[in-house]
């Protein structure tokens, strides 16, 4: 396991889930079609909720697409890896509703876990990490997002502090 390569892991998992939110500051409203057609379950609560959209997955495939190959994966594996992390996302958006918290509400662990965790573990291989470099690069990934979002949000880019 390198060292090197936990690091560029760390960076691709950054950029893939900061694509959505630079993508929701560049467009505003433009596009921003809810990912689960503002669907309600019988618990009265959003499928996924208003802040995950078609141009957030779009904007994380692209981004998983374009820096796949720093990290020594192909564009396909790149954009394997963005799936896999805006499953997790969604995942954790439905567990949330279900839970009766409002989108974007924070739930430390939850919020960061099962958006690392799949597209790690799914693309460990190509991106040659085992098991410890996995959870690794999930714990680099959890204290970044939070050491890092109070300022995103200071500089107006996110919508919460967290």
């Amino acid at each position: 396991m390198d060292g090197f390569q936990i690091a560029l892991s760390a960076l691709l998992l950054v950029a893939v889930h900061g694509a959505p939110i630079i993508a929701r500051k560049l467009l505003g409203a433009c596009c921003a079609w809810p990912l689960d057609f503002s669907l309600r379950l019988a618990d009265g609560q959003p499928l996924l909720g208003h802040s995950k959209t078609w141009r957030g997955v779009a904007a994380a495939l692209l981004a998983g697409l374009l820096l796949a190959p720093l990290t020594g994966l192909t564009p396909g594996e790149g954009l394997q890896f963005a799936a896999w992390a805006m499953l997790g996302d969604a995942g954790s958006s439905f567990i949330k509703r279900r839970l009766g918290l409002a989108p974007s509400a924070r739930f430390r662990g939850l919020d960061q876990w099962p958006e690392s965790l799949l597209p790690l573990w799914m693309l460990r291989q190509p991106l040659e990490l085992d098991a410890f470099g996995v959870l690794l690069v999930i714990a680099l990934f959890t204290l970044f997002e939070w050491w890092v979002s109070p300022w995103l949000y200071r500089l107006h880019i996110r919508k919460r502090p967290w």
